[in-house]
């Protein structure tokens, strides 16, 4: 129906068997799970998988929202939704894995300082290599598109999350992600600069 196929479990145990004998595109996950959190299946699934991980909850409190992003879910969509949402918001998750697989050659940045691989989902950065999940991967290409150059939060969520209506916090969780495997000091960026009250630049001369 709609163009995706998709398989239900209701416990966390469910969800790992059934993925001893399956695969998934993405992951829609609700933090209430009876006796376990969902929060903690999705510890346990970023321990194997760079799947896109999508909560849904009837939680509405930006603390819920800053765990779930910080623990590796790249979206959080609070109920109620309505299908239409929801859905897009799968395709959005889906289309942009299928590009990522397509692509297979790697784009260098001047002098080879800074490289972006879409074939591995990964960047190297004077010659170290850093594996991205799926979001980081996103977010980082966008970037690097525009390397040098502002890139306003708006474009960012457009680009990255195919929709505008995200709070900076979510934003800024990913951007962090971003430099705690990028930067040396994460504190102190040498590459993703912030430029307060519009957006993000990648520094890469």
């Amino acid at each position: 129906m709609f163009g995706v196929t998709c398989a239900i479990v209701s416990t966390s145990d469910e969800c790992l068997s059934f993925l001893e004998n399956n695969t998934a595109d993405i992951f829609l996950l609700d933090i209430n799970l009876g006796n376990e959190s969902g929060f903690a299946l999705c510890k346990t699934l970023r321990e194997k998988y760079d799947t896109p991980i999508l909560f849904i909850s009837a939680r509405q409190s930006d603390d819920d929202v800053l765990v779930a992003l910080n623990i590796g879910g790249d979206d959080y969509i609070k109920k109620p939704y309505t299908l239409s949402v929801l859905l897009a918001k799968v395709k959005v998750q889906l289309k942009r894995l299928e590009a990522v697989k397509q692509l297979s050659s790697t784009r260098k940045a001047p002098e080879d300082r800074f490289t972006v691989d879409p074939a591995t989902m990964s960047c190297t950065v004077e010659g170290r290599v850093v594996n991205l999940k799926s979001k980081e991967f996103a977010l980082l290409s966008c970037l690097y598109e525009h390397r040098n150059t502002i890139v306003t939060k708006e474009k960012l969520f457009d680009e990255v999350w195919g929709d505008s209506f995200y709070s900076d916090s979510t934003l800024n969780v990913h951007i962090r992600r971003l430099r705690e495997k990028i930067e040396e000091d994460p504190n102190e960026p040498r590459f993703i600069k912030t430029i307060w009250g519009t957006g993000y630049i990648l520094e890469t001369n």
